[in-house]
């Protein structure tokens, strides 16, 4: 959304976690020869011991590692909602092992020994999809610090709004004036630095508010105006 700034820019990295000394060394050449960060892992326990590096990232796992299954952490981390895009990088894959990762979301399951411009386009996938999904998050956590900046009947009026209520209608389900329904709207959309209907409506989207507003309790609907103003 335009109405919200982008990420900084920040050199992606690539996390690599492979019980082979010489294979880490490899694809550690391999990623940085393509203007990456990479920080490379032996084990599991090791990885997970490691606090995430800023900016988009994906992780390059091998299926098998001495005690450990890299779909055992893929499934840890999806668990756990640590987003973090995955490709499978190994030696011993089967088409169950595959069809496994790929549906719980892994961008590719690769077979060694891998091309470097097929391992180093699935690297790309991935840290594109981890842009994105920063950049979701980015939109969504500002949108959430606009939001808390309104009032309760604000609130309403917004969420009235962008169900597709007019005015006529939100004052007479508020009850309060038309003239006060206008004063709130035209509040709601300053404060969500809202240049158009259509723009508040795509923000409300983002949010998840443009669902119906909840039936009001006959207490709440029968407020004064003066109680509502």
């Amino acid at each position: 959304m335009e109405e919200v700034n982008s990420l900084p820019k920040a050199t992606p990295t690539v996390l690599v976690v492979d019980d082979d000394t010489n294979v880490r060394a490899a694809l550690a050449r391999l990623i940085r020869s393509a203007g990456l960060q990479v920080n490379t892992f032996a084990s599991v326990p090791e990885f997970l011991a490691k606090k995430r590096p800023d900016g988009p990232t994906c992780l390059v796992l091998d299926v098998h590692l001495p005690g450990e299954n890299g779909l055992v952490l893929q499934d840890t981390l999806r668990t756990a909602q640590q987003r973090l895009p995955i490709v499978f990088l190994t030696g011993h894959g089967t088409v169950p092992l595959c069809a496994r990762a790929l549906k719980a979301g892994a961008v590719d399951f690769l077979q060694k020994p891998c091309e470097d411009v097929v391992l180093l386009e699935a690297i790309g996938t991935a840290l594109a999809q981890d842009q994105h999904a920063q950049e979701k998050e980015q939109e969504v956590a500002a949108l959430q610090q606009r939001l808390a900046t309104l009032t309760p009947r604000e609130h309403e009026v917004m969420t009235l709004v962008v169900t597709g209520k007019l005015n006529k209608q939100i004052a007479d389900i508020l009850s309060i004036s038309e003239r006060t329904v206008k004063v709130h709207r035209g509040r709601v959309m300053q404060k969500m630095q809202a240049p158009s209907l259509a723009a508040l409506v795509r923000m409300a989207d983002t949010l998840g508010l443009s669902q119906p507003l909840p039936t009001l309790t006959p207490a709440s609907r029968y407020r004064t105006k003066d109680q509502c103003a």
